[in-house]
């Protein structure tokens, strides 16, 4: 009998690769089609100011997991995942899958692991099937089940959903309520000629208005798979659209397997990015390494975000209120009524109260936190101050006045005072939470890769790849 119990709902947590906060029709794309996606919203609520914790894949993914920023469990950059293949970054740290294991849930993931060592069932999971990264390829990867390596035998995304409707079935036939993550590679590059011709086709006469190609920014790197997305943009943006609306129709097929097995009242589920992503807009392709020094666009550090469980949690709703992905364990958690130990050391707290429409949230969520290594960030809905370790370049926007980030008023007399004001919250906020050992604004993170843990007693090899990084102490922006 498929799990009904009221107090202890199933949960399906669909996680995506590098889409932007842009990337939704219902976020006001009419370029991009997203039917399902756009149901989903409508059928729960929808946030306009959600943050990631990182702008890279694997510390914004162990922060969803563990409730911890960067320099609380130590992943800064993303994994390279071919340097130390077996090397878990996080025995240290719990995540709410293994408290929601030790409370009856069977733990599943599909899809994209990222957080080292691909080849073992972690962190509460019984059910493993990942892919291996590849360089990004999206046809016939190499999978990971339960701890043996087997070819994957078509489109990645396809891959990834058949196994979830699999998981789905099977947990109709028990009496425990269950977890499924499922993470979507998509929409990650490659783009071209990686995603089925018919999604591709579905772009041949679009504008792409949503993605303005900027003057380049003086930061921009080109991505470390060249795919030409200067010189060919629209090729690239095709793919990029057709890898959302093909995640997108998978998404649907899960939905509509949750109302066939007669679950989606009792089933939240919950949509995200590990961050965002710029296609052409500010002058960068990519996301916080899309730059050298990394940046914090808003397009970088946002995430579309999706809540739904029907009853629950009120139809149609679009919030605005400044969330991070910090806050994801901890409202899990309290969604579930389930206790965490470690509550008091972590730098999130529970916004189960605006999901259940009940209240304005008691928090008054007014400021976010955001860090890249030495890169740090500090947003009000008024303005974002970033601090770079140790000598800069530092920048201060004006969001009221300036969306798209495009002017520095650091230097500007008239923003003095609230820029030592978010200077010091920025500091006293990071000093209540870093653990000194691990401590990000200490490291040398390049935005070019991990690859081991951050320990000082690692002499044999560097913990972070600095290949091709050179900046110029003084060097400045464009919005300098």
């Amino acid at each position: 009998m498929t799990n009904l119990n009221k107090d202890k709902p199933n949960i399906i947590f669909i996680l995506t690769d590098d889409q932007g906060p842009w990337a939704l029709g219902c976020a006001g794309n009419h370029e991009i089609k997203t039917p399902n996606l756009d149901r989903l919203a409508e059928e729960g609520m929808r946030f306009e100011n959600f943050f990631c914790t990182s702008p890279v894949c694997s510390p914004a993914r162990a922060s969803i997991l563990t409730g911890k920023i960067p320099s609380q469990h130590g992943i800064h950059d993303f994994i390279r995942e071919n340097d130390n293949p077996h090397l878990p970054y996080l025995n240290e740290h719990v995540s709410y899958t293994e408290l929601l294991a030790k409370e009856g849930y069977v733990c599943g993931i599909s899809g994209k692991w990222g957080l080292g060592n691909d080849y073992e069932p972690q962190k509460g999971f019984s059910h493993w099937y990942v892919n291996l990264y590849d360089g990004g390829h999206y046809f016939n990867p190499k999978m990971v089940r339960n701890g043996e390596v087997v070819n994957g035998t078509g489109y990645l995304t396809d891959l990834i959903t058949q196994d979830a409707l699999t998981f789905l079935e099977e947990g109709s036939n028990n009496d425990q309520p269950f977890y499924l993550s499922v993470h979507y590679t998509a929409p990650h590059h490659l783009w071209v000629g990686e995603h089925p011709q018919e999604y591709v086709d579905m772009y041949d006469d679009c504008s792409f208005e949503s993605c303005p190609q900027e003057t380049e920014h003086p930061w921009f790197l080109p991505l470390s798979n060249p795919s030409n997305v200067r010189d060919n943009p629209r090729e690239n943006l095709k793919g990029y659209f057709a890898a959302v609306t093909a995640m997108d129709y998978n998404v649907g097929l899960i939905i509509d397997k949750l109302n066939k097995l007669g679950v989606r009242e009792n089933t939240l589920i919950c949509f995200m990015s590990d961050n965002g992503f710029s296609c052409g807009q500010n002058g960068i392709w990519g996301k916080g390494n899309g730059t050298y020094p990394q940046n914090m666009f808003d397009n970088s550090v946002k995430v579309p975000a999706i809540f739904s469980q029907p009853g629950r949690i009120p139809t149609g709703q679009i919030h605005d209120a400044l969330l991070s992905q910090y806050d994801i364990m901890p409202t899990l958690l309290d969604y579930l009524h389930i206790d965490n130990p470690e509550s008091n050391e972590l730098p999130g707290s529970s916004f189960v109260s605006i999901l259940e429409g009940k209240a304005d949230d008691e928090r008054k969520h007014v400021v976010v936190y955001d860090e890249y290594g030495p890169v740090r960030m500090i947003r009000t809905k008024s303005y974002k101050y970033i601090h770079r370790y140790p000598f800069g370049p530092f920048e201060f926007y004006d969001l009221i006045k300036d969306q798209q980030e495009g002017n520095n008023l650091y230097d500007d007399p008239d923003y003095q005072d609230q820029i030592r004001v978010l200077r010091s919250e920025l500091d006293r906020w990071f000093l209540q939470y870093v653990d000194p050992r691990i401590d990000g604004a200490r490291q040398p993170v390049t935005g070019t890769g991990q690859s081991n843990l951050v320990n000082p007693s690692n002499e044999d090899k560097p913990t972070f790849n600095q290949e091709g990084r050179l900046f110029k102490v003084g060097q400045t922006s464009k919005n300098s």
